[in-house]
């Protein structure tokens, strides 16, 4: 099968994401610039999620570009990453709003399935290539940065309960270490 309604309709669900993520944003209530202190909670979670979604839809771009064709397991592979990436408007809103040991938790634990869908996705498609490959020859037959942000996501799962803050600062490193997309998908096509 070809693989450009995947990345159509991959591209369509993030943008509606990252829509219903904005659209949870109020404005202030008043007009002095101290009023927007109160957002600040609201604000720093939608930039931490607007960040991740960015991150995925740039990686899930690079695999897609590795990727000749696709097969009905990497269609499930690709809706269960996308399944997981729709939870983060929810998420998002619980920690901006409520902040604090759960909200941070069950944002790690969204964060953690997507890590683990996003490998599930990259390692589907791997196999259905074949170890040579260009997506194989890229990330290997194990993706290092992909293994160790998902360790890292899920140690500061339960940090979040000793405080959340932790949980908060392992989550804004995982995303700094992917702000810098993932070039070896990129040198690997070119080759």
């Amino acid at each position: 099968m070809r693989k450009e309604r995947v990345e159509a309709f991959s591209d369509g669900v993030i943008a509606i994401i990252i829509t219903i993520m904005v659209l949870e944003l109020r404005p202030p209530h008043g007009s002095d610039i101290h009023d927007l202190w109160p957002l600040l909670p609201a604000l720093s979670s939608y930039v931490m999620s607007f960040v991740y979604v960015g991150i995925y839809w740039n990686n899930h771009h690079h695999l897609l570009q590795a990727t000749e064709c696709v097969n009905g397991r990497i269609l499930w592979a690709n809706l269960h990453l996308l399944f997981w990436l729709s939870l983060f408007p929810a998420v998002t809103a619980w920690l901006g709003e409520a902040g604090g040991t759960w909200p941070t938790a069950v944002y790690g634990a969204v964060l953690l399935m997507g890590g683990i869908a996003y490998h599930i996705l990259e390692r589907t498609i791997v196999v259905h290539h074949g170890a040579d490959s260009t997506l194989a020859r890229a990330v290997g037959m194990r993706d290092t940065k992909v293994n160790l942000s998902v360790a890292l996501v899920a140690i500061a799962i339960p940090l979040a309960f000793v405080h959340h803050w932790i949980s908060d600062a392992v989550y804004a490193g995982v995303a700094a270490m992917w702000l810098v997309p993932d070039r070896r998908i990129e040198s690997a096509i070119t080759r």
